[in-house]
């Protein structure tokens, strides 16, 4: 017995397509990822050029959850208070800002 719910197949469909993008990311790698860890977390990050720019892949090894940052994106982390990243580890794994539809 399969287990399936609403939306299962558009899921799987996403999850498809963001592994071939980071693959497409990966294979763009300029120099070698570095590794950043303590007790609580390991994250690598990348260098890597697209179409469009550099961006920096971001990945965590251990969730599986990765993003790719643009120059801009980047600078915007500099604008940010410690609240506000106090406030993103309070809810791991969920959009400060959930996507509307």
């Amino acid at each position: 017995m399969t287990l399936e719910w609403e939306g299962a197949e558009q899921d799987r469909l996403a999850a498809i397509e963001a592994a071939e993008h980071r693959q497409r990311l990966i294979a763009r790698t300029r120099g070698i990822p570095l590794v950043i860890a303590n007790e609580f977390s390991e994250i690598r990050v990348s260098h890597v050029e697209t179409r469009n720019g550099s961006r920096l892949l971001i990945e965590s090894p251990k969730s599986g959850q990765w993003v790719a940052l643009d120059p801009l994106e980047l600078e915007a982390l500099t604008w940010q208070t410690t609240q506000t990243f106090s406030e993103m580890i309070a809810s791991p794994f969920e959009p400060m800002f959930p996507e509307t539809h």
